[in-house]
């Protein structure tokens, strides 16, 4: 892969909003009860979440660039990292073997990265123009998304958590069946999840309704046969089965993929009274925490929280 990140022109903020901000609001939007929701207590917006460590959370204030931190259990979140003005919070993971966390900086074309032990930052990377949208980890560092462009940027973690620098950032060009050209005002690429023991990286694309496995080395994509997934966001995957969160349907899809990354079956729709445009999702066992987004909703909706489900595994 090439060792320097290429730069696109791509058009404005506005633009990559079209899809990101719907004004409409969600049938059957509900204030949540306090039994299957956690408030993320002074939250403007929100869009990433993670699992840390045994049952915490991390989330992400959209907007902001903030960070709260939560626990499933005692049902509580509380802002943990205050950021710099001007940053974003959208995908994110966290390495809890090394205390990082690892955030899409949306329209900043940025990625950063915390210590949660200090609740410091660690890095910061300038990766391409665009809308950098979600992360996944992998065994030797960090896979990020670009909605605007059919581009992946990784960023090299050893396993003890040191950190490459702005010269070691790679991008991967994505060919094949996902490098179409994207409609104005679309997202393309989106979720993102290493499997396969990280020889495969697979990619939701929102325009295009579907799944994609591309190649970590060549670049070479090409669709995962199975149903239109309408709205797809982001994404969880564990062995061959993936968690596809559908934000403006209220869904998270329980899908089941075959052998070979080929095709996918449906297995469960998972929905909830709570959901309000869930955007991503993280894993504690048999449950599932999903992040309300609310986009766009008038007035300004004065709460965001993330809803528990049950994953179906």
């Amino acid at each position: 892969m090439r060792k320097t990140v290429r730069r696109r022109a791509v058009g404005g903020f506005i633009a990559l909003l079209a899809l990101l901000l719907p004004t409409a609001v969600p049938a059957g939007a509900s204030t949540p009860s306090k039994d299957d929701v956690i408030v993320l207590r002074g939250a403007t917006s929100a869009e990433g979440i993670a699992a840390g460590g045994g049952t915490t959370f991390y989330a992400g204030e959209l907007l902001t660039g903030d960070i709260f931190r939560g626990d499933i259990h005692d049902g509580k979140a509380k802002r943990f990292i205050d950021v710099p003005e001007g940053r974003m919070a959208v995908g994110m993971k966290a390495d809890t073997r090394n205390d990082l966390l690892f955030v899409a900086g949306g329209s900043t074309g940025k990625a950063y990265v915390y210590n949660t032990d200090t609740r410091k930052q660690v890095k910061e990377y300038d990766l391409a123009p665009g809308f950098i949208n979600d992360v996944t980890l992998s065994s030797d560092g960090a896979w990020f998304t670009n909605s605007a462009t059919p581009e992946l940027y990784f960023v090299p973690v050893s396993r003890r958590g040191e950190l490459g620098g702005a010269a070691d950032v790679e991008t991967l060009k994505v060919g094949g069946e996902a490098g179409t050209p994207l409609q104005p005002g679309q997202f393309g690429f989106n979720g993102i999840a290493a499997a396969d023991e990280d020889d495969v990286l697979i990619v939701a694309h929102t325009q295009n309704q579907a799944l994609y496995a591309v190649d970590p080395d060549s670049g070479k994509s090409s669709r995962i046969k199975g149903p239109n997934l309408e709205f797809v966001d982001g994404i969880l995957v564990k062995d061959r089965t993936v968690w596809a969160v559908q934000n403006m349907a209220n869904q998270v899809s329980r899908l089941k993929l075959s052998e070979n990354f080929s095709s996918f079956r449906v297995r469960d729709v998972i929905t909830s009274k709570h959901f309000n445009i869930p955007t991503t999702v993280a894993r504690f066992g048999d449950t599932l925490a999903a992040v309300n987004a609310k986009f766009g909703q008038q007035p300004p909706p004065t709460q965001y929280e993330a809803v528990l489900v049950p994953a179906w595994d």
